[in-house]
């Protein structure tokens, strides 16, 4: 019998623009590159060079630290550049795709009969093991960490989020597989929302099921931990991408690395918001090509609006991306007496505006952020939004102090920046919450180090 947990606190905003499931376009590029920056925490070291000829599942980079954790070349083909920035840090690995792929054969193994540590060794030597991240620090998880659960979260509701149901179509088996492979490790959490009725999902076997009845961010897995098994200090809880669930059953039924995944490509200037089935590390460019209402004055996200990174057509797709999503700058707009107004097309979340007295509708909104930087007000903005077992005000306060004391009796270790996302974008004060998140976890990771 699943668990049904009630949430009260959060904020659906609700976009247009939501991608439409019906139709699934496959999505192929010439060129593909793997990102060390999807992998947070990871300091790449590159074991390829221009040139090299490489298969779908060898190594492009591995992790500098623990060189056992290797990133596997999404597909077949010859590495054409090794892109660096600044003080030579490795921006990505590009491949030129062959047309007729190639795989390395791991070999199909039965989960069932495998034990944690094989399960450990084979994501290991697929390259795939970085793909699981952490609590504390939100982070890739290493090697030699012991965690005392792990969590998959399989709904999203960020605004304009992809629906995992219909990217489990066609994967079940792979699926089930891989949270087997997983519960050989550690007990395994499933979080799924009331709404979903996939019995891949609702029916998943060797996992406890928790059902989230709540606005967002309830899947948030962050959220998830705090309600089920909260982390304290020394103890670590991995947390899987439902879609490397599927990576990770794949490579055990059928002895392959493959990352294909479906992509939802929404928001309001995208001109046929859809699904797409493509690979991890595929361009934007090929994404959005013929997508965009206008090339001018749109800003493209590498994931959702609230928590994704503002990108350009010559980035790529992100190890945990979802959503690759269109929105207005917002950069042309100018509005005469705007904030006198009564504004039936902006969203507020506070009541400011008319809008709210007509019901649920979809809102098509910007980029701005409609002010500047201001002092931080205690307001309880946060509290009303972040459905979580600790003070979000006075833990960003602490951040911001830098004072470590505080931040871990203030629950630092159970969060991560797309926590705050929602909090974020209430904030009257207008402040960066996940940057500062991610730059108090980063402080409090380099102490402990």
């Amino acid at each position: 019998m699943a668990n049904v947990i009630k949430l009260r606190k959060g904020l659906d905003i609700n976009l247009r623009g939501r991608a439409n499931g019906e139709i699934i376009k496959p999505i192929k590029s010439a060129e593909y590159a793997l990102v060390p920056d999807s992998f947070g925490g990871v300091t790449p070291k590159v074991v390829v060079h221009e040139g090299d000829c490489v298969k779908a599942g060898d190594a492009l980079f591995v992790d500098k630290k623990y060189p056992e954790v290797k990133f596997a070349s999404p597909v077949s083909g010859t590495v054409e550049a090794v892109v660096r920035g600044e003080r030579r840090k490795v921006l990505c690995v590009k491949v030129k795709a062959d047309d007729t792929q190639q795989y390395v054969d791991f070999g199909t193994k039965d989960v069932v009969k495998l034990e944690g540590d094989a399960v450990r060794a084979a994501l290991l030597e697929a390259g795939l093991f970085g793909y699981i991240q952490q609590l504390p620090y939100a982070v890739a998880t290493t090697p030699d960490t012991k965690p005392k659960a792990i969590f998959v979260s399989a709904f999203r509701d960020m605004p304009l989020a992809s629906d995992f149901e219909i990217e489990l179509r066609g994967n079940e088996k792979d699926f089930q597989a891989g949270l087997t492979a997983l519960s050989k490790i550690q007990k395994t959490y499933l979080g799924v929302s009331k709404q979903q009725t996939s019995s891949a999902l609702i029916s998943a076997k060797d996992v406890e099921i928790n059902i989230f009845d709540g606005k967002c961010p309830a899947g948030n897995v962050g959220v998830q931990v705090n309600h089920v098994a909260p982390v304290n200090k020394g103890e670590v809880v991995w947390t899987v991408d439902p879609a490397a669930v599927i990576f990770f059953g794949r490579l055990f039924n059928t002895g392959k690395v493959d990352l294909r995944r479906v992509i939802a490509v929404a928001g309001s200037e995208v001109k046929t918001p859809s699904y797409v089935e493509t690979l991890v590390g595929t361009p934007l460019s090929a994404m959005l090509e013929g997508q965009l209402n206008a090339t001018e004055h749109v800003r493209i996200i590498n994931g959702n609006p609230l928590t994704g990174h503002k990108s350009t057509l010559e980035d790529y797709i992100g190890a945990h991306t979802s959503e690759v999503t269109v929105i207005p700058e917002g950069d042309e707009r100018h509005e005469l007496f705007g904030w006198i107004l009564p504004r039936l097309n902006q969203f507020s979340a506070s009541h400011s505006y008319l809008s709210w007295l007509l019901g649920k509708k979809e809102y098509d909104l910007d980029a701005r952020i409609k002010g500047g930087e201001r002092h931080m007000i205690m307001s309880g903005e946060y509290d009303k939004v972040l459905p979580m077992d600790i003070y979000g005000e006075y833990l960003v306060k602490a951040i911001i102090a830098e004072d470590i004391d505080k931040m871990e009796q203030l629950g630092i270790y159970e969060v991560s920046p797309e926590d705050f996302a929602v909090a974020e974008f209430v904030d009257s004060s207008k402040l960066e919450l996940q940057k500062i998140v991610r730059n108090g976890l980063a402080m409090l990771r380099k102490e402990n180090a």
